[in-house]
């Protein structure tokens, strides 16, 4: 029963944002299973659950051991924001400067990011090109880029 509840716990805080223990011991209780608060707790501290925010001025239980795609997408603008001093279009091209020696990692940021429309990324010492399929999508890339690094 124990593994069942579980697994229900990580199902819920995956699929809603759910912001108490109270809470989660409602939603445990109309879902079939009958426990107490001091189980929840215990369940909580076993998954290593924790708050974190929810992007909407509040906070919500996550699984600690996996991040969210909230908390690395701060990590990868921060990445950005931190090595990209400029970012340019030319025609299906995406140029970007980054302080010295810092192009790689950025570039491998920009690449996790998966970005629709890029073909391909090079990066030098302090630049990255983008190539995209076209002028549209280097277009959109750019201002994302920009927005990314504060530039926008």
């Amino acid at each position: 029963m124990k593994i069942k509840r579980q697994t229900k716990i990580m199902e819920l805080i995956k699929t809603r944002d759910v912001d108490t223990q109270e809470e989660l011991l409602m939603l445990l209780r109309a879902a079939g299973f009958e426990c107490t608060q001091a189980t929840v707790s215990r369940d909580i501290r076993e998954l290593k659950i924790v708050k974190a925010s929810n992007g909407k001025g509040g906070y919500r239980y996550v699984s600690a051991t996996l991040p969210t795609s909230e908390h690395i997408a701060t990590k990868f603008a921060k990445i950005l924001a931190d090595t990209v001093k400029s970012v340019d279009q030319a025609m299906n091209l995406v140029v970007l400067r980054t302080y010295m020696a810092m192009a790689s990692a950025a570039c491998i940021t920009i690449d996790a990011m998966n970005f629709e429309g890029i073909l391909g990324s090079i990066a030098g010492d302090d630049t990255i090109v983008l190539i995209t399929k076209n002028e549209e999508d280097a277009h959109r890339i750019c201002v994302k880029l920009k927005e990314q690094i504060g530039a926008a």
